[in-house]
């Protein structure tokens, strides 16, 4: 097959007005970024369209495909004359650059124009960039400028942001050079796609909450202890006008011509995972039928979706797409990456483990659920014929997709098996009246299937204080992808683990609480041969970005 941008590129896009047609979007309620892509003004049309989740196994470096597998179910669903909706998360280039990929989907399951959403894409991850280095601008001016607030700086807690991969920002000293450059400190850069700002972007309902939640962002400590917010450095006017734009949800178009609302960027090991409510809500209002994706598997992405966005705006999904790849299976069954594509069905019975974990932490949230098999042409009938025998033992249905190969048309059977779940779902794991203490370990015990969960002294002490002031709050939990587990070499099913709670981070505005779970870093560094030294620009197209 024609590598993915060859068959973007090959593609005459419709132009983002007729495909805004399809939902009955006027010329009127767009704001055009050329021919091809356009932002939506908010609308109201009264409806509350029910929502499936597409989600997954714990991932594999194969990739397991969930956003193509979301693209092929939307486009399988208007070729059944079903009117959908699809949201999904901006790619940051972080991992454009690096070697993840996009998020655009792939084969004949894609969102266009590819490039341009893999790069910059209508500046929403450049607005948020800024809006979260003049929080940081504005703490170190006030310092500079005699600290009328007393800010401790040792004890500041916002951080700089990027959009890209780089290690060396990970710890920097700032305001180096004497007195007119600032006062010396310790820095910190997290990505974008994992900063504060994206969550709040990401989690704010219109412009009124995105302000409430700004202006409640923890940046320090004082001298005599108490906590400093933005709304103390009076920079939340400044942040919402660079925001403003960014807010409103973008449109564009699968391979199909049909529409795709893609807004808000956050990673889901370290981050909530899911695209903006912004987006769900104006597909809600749109769309009888929304579909959405939440990163990596349904231990990180899948739980916070449901954990906090459904918590938190009292919905509950009808259905969820649980994905998974024999490849997947039998790497979690210990085969490597070079003897992956051959037939083996004793590493596919040790690696469905994973698959079984996840099925069962779908079962506990009383979700209803399809299993679908992502194809590769490596399959062997043997092998998708194990899978399914063992899905459909649990009671569960799995149905094979072939997306990547043939569009819209190769997820027909899935598409007319989602419309019978009708009846929205979703039992929360804990109250948000629980402690913290008891939170971290329903989640630990009962979804990762831990066994102890142990604190460094780090945590200790913040329980005490966070129990106190923010024991509402839901999770976020920050974790590897790899694993059930902290560890990213237990693969399958680990139980009866411990678990290190390392630190715990408020997140006052985007109103959760981040635990880390073993080592997690939150500016990524770049590979050896990372992506960016094959991307080219040729005759004017951007070439070998994916």
């Amino acid at each position: 097959m024609k590598p993915d941008y060859e068959i973007a590129q090959e593609k005459k896009m419709a132009d983002i007005r007729d495909v805004a047609k399809k939902l009955e979007i006027s010329e009127s309620q767009l704001y055009l970024y050329g021919k091809y892509k356009a932002k939506v003004e908010d609308l109201d049309h009264g409806e509350e369209g029910r929502v499936i989740l597409v989600t997954a196994i714990n991932p594999t470096p194969l990739g397991e495909g969930k956003t193509t597998v979301a693209i092929g179910l939307h486009d399988a669903f208007w070729s059944l004359g079903v009117k959908s909706l699809l949201t999904l998360r901006e790619p940051s280039m972080g991992p454009v650059f690096g070697v993840k990929g996009g998020a655009t989907g792939g084969g004949y399951a894609q969102i266009l124009p590819m490039a341009d959403i893999n790069l910059h894409f209508n500046g929403d991850f450049h607005a948020i960039t800024s809006a979260n280095n003049l929080i940081s601008a504005m703490i170190d001016n006030h310092i500079k400028q005699g600290n009328e607030l007393e800010i401790d700086v040792n004890e500041i807690y916002f951080e700089r942001t990027m959009d890209m991969n780089d290690r060396a920002l990970r710890n920097v000293f700032v305001g180096m050079g004497g007195k007119a450059n600032g006062i010396e400190r310790m820095e910190h850069f997290t990505i974008t796609a994992a900063s504060e700002i994206m969550a709040i972007f990401c989690l704010s309902k219109d412009m009124d909450d995105l302000r409430r939640r700004v202006d409640q962002i923890i940046v320090a400590k004082n001298i005599h202890g108490a906590f400093v917010y933005a709304k103390d450095l009076k920079v939340t006017g400044s942040v919402l006008a660079l925001l403003k734009d960014a807010m409103k949800p973008n449109l564009v178009q699968t391979l199909e011509e049909n529409p795709v609302l893609v807004h808000g960027g956050p990673f889901a090991n370290i981050a909530p995972g899911v695209n903006s409510i912004r987006a769900i809500q104006l597909a809600r209002k749109i769309s009888p039928l929304v579909i959405t994706e939440a990163g990596f598997g349904s231990d990180l992405g899948g739980f916070k979706f449901f954990d906090i966005v459904c918590r938190k705006n009292h919905f509950k999904p009808s259905a969820v797409v649980l994905v998974a790849t024999i490849k997947g299976l039998k790497y979690h069954g210990g085969v490597s990456l070079e003897q992956i594509s051959v037939e083996n069905l004793e590493a596919l019975k040790r690696g469905i483990s994973n698959l079984q974990a996840h099925m069962e932490n779908l079962d506990l949230l009383k979700v209803s659920y399809v299993v679908t098999l992502n194809r590769y042409q490596t399959d062997t009938d043997v092998e998708i014929q194990y899978v399914k025998d063992f899905v459909q033992k649990s009671g569960h249905v799995c149905i094979v997709n072939e997306v990547h190969a043939k569009g819209g048309a190769g997820a027909i059977e899935l598409a007319k098996e989602l419309l019978s779940y009708q009846q929205p779902s979703l039992q929360l794991l804990y109250q948000d009246t629980d402690s913290i203490e008891t939170k971290i370990e329903k989640v630990c015990h009962h979804l990762f299937h831990a066994g102890q969960v142990i604190y460094s002294e780090e945590a200790k002490k913040k329980l005490v204080w966070m129990n106190q002031y923010y024991q509402t709050f839901p999770l976020c939990i920050a974790k590897t992808q790899y694993s059930l587990s902290d560890d990213k070499n237990k693969l399958g099913y680990p139980k009866d683990f411990t678990v290190t709670v390392r630190d715990l981070h408020v997140s006052a505005g985007a109103e959760f609480i981040v635990v880390y779970l073993g080592d997690i870093m939150t500016m990524p560094g770049l590979s050896k041969k990372p992506a960016a030294m094959d991307i080219d620009v040729v005759d004017d197209q951007i070439v070998n970005i994916f």
